[in-house]
């Protein structure tokens, strides 16, 4: 029988979660990792299907900071990070209506001391830029010029590329089936092929995060799945839509953008569910075009050219999860994205792989992160 393998770190999912750890621990030297994912591919489920925008705008100030640091490094990746650029600042242009706007409007200033290029727009400033728009449904806007559209398959597979020319090792079609713990501390997994051990085993398991906590006897913290969904579909005739922003309007909950020569919209539903490989639900989609004819009524389309749904998973606070199991050693959390995974993964796998080698970071509160805030 061969020897059982041995590694520092087993990362369980290869998301832009998983992947994002392995390249910066890689970077700093460690490179006996390995990356486990169930599927046939990485980042098959919430990744793959993401909108995958940077928008440093966000009511909570714990993720806004992380997207302000995840937006440095995106426009500004090491020399040989990326074949192409990963980030492409189209604009982000976020719509309010009264009295929401009326409060927005006052924190513009504190977003850009955070260092986020911002800009307040008038009704009639956003008009100017979109004007399929009802100006019934909104009072003003945020615009973020330096924001935009990430290509998240460029993105994904240079983690996982740099990570691999390291020594990173990642084995698909591996699924998790056991952790086994020893004396109070992770000593490795069982999968479908076989058993690993690991000094550390990595939860970053996406929608099953949960599920894979379970397995390690670990802290119940409830990683919940919601459902997003997102239609294509064509641009008007009369219409060229290919330098807007993207739009959204956070107080009747629309957003759409352009898109491979037509546009994409989402009506930011947030269904929650079990994990699985999610599919669109009609009614969902019927509800976008609904919410179009109300708030771009020259946009609805006659056809719908693709329709797919994805999984957001979110902690109670709706904050990531990132630190060691405060009741079983050696087992760590990587989970709770939510929304903000993809443009927030430059500064959260950076966090995560200071507290895994070093056990603190000064980039950021990790107080804010730690599972220990749910016990």
């Amino acid at each position: 029988m061969a020897a059982r393998e041995h590694f520092d770190v087993i990362i369980i999912g290869s998301g832009i979660a998983g992947a994002s750890l392995a390249y910066f621990l890689s970077e700093r030297g460690m490179t006996n990792v390995l990356l486990l994912e169930r599927e046939s591919q990485p980042g098959y489920h919430a990744t793959g299907r993401s909108a995958a925008v940077l928008v440093e705008w966000d009511t909570i100030p714990a993720l806004q900071e992380l997207k302000v640091q995840g937006g440095a490094f995106l426009r500004h990746p090491p020399a040989g990070f990326s074949e192409q650029p990963v980030l492409h600042p189209t604009g982000i242009l976020v719509t309010f209506q009264n009295p929401a706007w009326h409060a927005v409007r006052e924190l513009v200033p504190l977003l850009t001391q955070r260092g986020t290029s911002a800009q307040a727009l008038s009704q009639s400033e956003v008009l100017a830029r979109v004007p399929v728009l009802t100006p019934a449904h909104f009072d003003g806007g945020v615009f973020l010029p330096e924001d935009g559209h990430i290509d998240v398959h460029e993105l994904l597979w240079s983690y996982l590329r740099q990570a691999g020319r390291r020594g990173v090792q990642r084995r698909c079609e591996t699924e998790v089936i056991g952790i086994r713990v020893d004396s109070g501390r992770c000593r490795g997994v069982v999968t479908s092929v076989g058993e690993f051990d690991a000094r550390w085993v990595v939860n970053a398991a996406g929608a099953w995060a949960s599920r894979v906590a379970t397995l390690a006897g670990a802290a119940a913290i409830p990683i919940t799945p919601h459902r997003r969904t997102i239609v294509t579909f064509a641009a008007p005739d009369d219409l060229d839509v290919s330098r807007w922003p993207l739009v959204t309007n956070e107080s009747h909950h629309l957003y759409f953008a352009p898109e491979s020569g037509g546009l994409f919209a989402s009506p930011m539903d947030e269904h929650p569910m079990e994990p699985c490989d999610v599919q669109p639900d009609d009614l969902v989609v019927a509800e976008t075009i609904d919410r179009l004819a109300r708030l771009a009524p020259p946009l609805v389309p006659r056809t719908i050219r693709r329709k797919w749904s994805g999984l957001r998973s979110f902690a109670p606070d709706r904050v990531l999860v990132v630190g060691e199991d405060p009741q079983v050693k050696g087992f760590f959390w990587l989970a709770g994205q939510g929304g903000c995974g993809i443009e927030t993964s430059p500064a959260v796998g950076c966090i995560a792989a200071d507290l895994l080698l070093d056990g603190r970071t000064g980039r950021y509160d990790t107080a804010l992160l730690s599972p220990v805030r749910f016990i």
